[in-house]
């Protein structure tokens, strides 16, 4: 048939590699097909009822993405990370209070941790002595994240902690706030506290999450070691921190949407974890 199909997991997402012409892309709705040319977009996605049928966008290359239903997997490990999403870090918790202090285990194997309020936290790029007032904004799951960092790739997380390589800023940007920043950034791109998808890289997303339900996580690390190298590509300073984060957000996106991109593995800033 001239082409070449990839089915990740039990279905939902399909990858196409069409053979020409690759200026022609398809959106099926409703048991329809359309073609438009590369040069035109097939707008907004297209729903039926409250499931997605297609995410059709402007693209160039060879490559076309259908995704249809959620398969029960990827729907059901969707709902756990939403679930993370909705959880607030709370103080008196014992869990919560465990993985703080895992955290900072993990982050200083050699040094004793004083109190779960002490100015110790300082030196992590907490704002203030009292880490657990800096969770507000993205929840337990900011430091979920920023554990998963330090254990899994330790040595890019004490890279970008102790600020090493490239020519720094006088006023650097405080690392544990800026991890949870990173948290709420993707949460915002991937849009995944709404009840219907809306973008085409959620689709994309949710497809990743049948390959590793881990997937959040793994990006979160990729976007942290992202934002650091625009911070340096920028020469950076303390100020400039949303702006870096916008392009960040950027380069994840645009990352997210090549063609051989199945996996967060296959992320081109997947190569610069360690």
């Amino acid at each position: 048939m001239g082409a070449e199909e990839r089915q990740n997991g039990q279905g939902g997402c399909i990858a196409i590699r069409s053979f020409p012409p690759p200026s022609i892309s398809r959106c099926t709705i409703g048991g329809s097909s359309t073609t438009t040319s590369d040069d035109a977009t097939c707008g907004s996605p297209r729903w039926i009822g409250k499931s997605l049928s297609c995410v059709c966008i402007k693209r160039k290359g060879n490559y076309e993405r259908i995704c249809m239903t959620l398969t029960p997997q990827q729907n059901e490990r969707l709902q756990r990370l939403k679930h993370r999403m909705k959880v607030y870090f709370d103080p008196s918790r014992r869990d919560h209070q465990e993985a703080l202090k895992a955290l900072w285990h993990a982050t200083y194997p050699d040094q004793e941790l004083e109190g779960l309020i002490s100015d110790q936290w300082k030196a992590m790029g907490w704002q203030g002595r009292d880490p657990s007032t800096d969770f507000r904004g993205a929840g337990f799951i900011s430091l979920e994240n920023l554990l998963f960092f330090a254990k899994t790739f330790s040595t890019s997380f004490q890279r970008l902690l102790n600020k090493q390589g490239g020519k720094r800023a006088t006023w650097e940007y405080p690392f544990a706030v800026a991890g949870v920043n990173i948290t709420f950034m993707i949460m915002q791109m991937l849009d995944l506290q709404s009840t219907k998808p809306r973008t085409f890289v959620r689709a994309i997303f949710v497809q990743m999450l049948s390959e590793d339900e881990w997937a959040f996580d793994l990006l979160y690390c990729v976007a942290f070691v992202v934002l650091d190298k625009q911070w340096l590509e920028k020469n950076a300073s303390y100020m400039d921190f949303n702006e870096v984060l916008r392009s960040t957000r950027v380069q994840l996106e645009r990352e997210l949407l090549l063609d051989d991109v199945m996996r967060i593995e296959d992320m081109p800033s997947y190569s610069n974890l360690s």
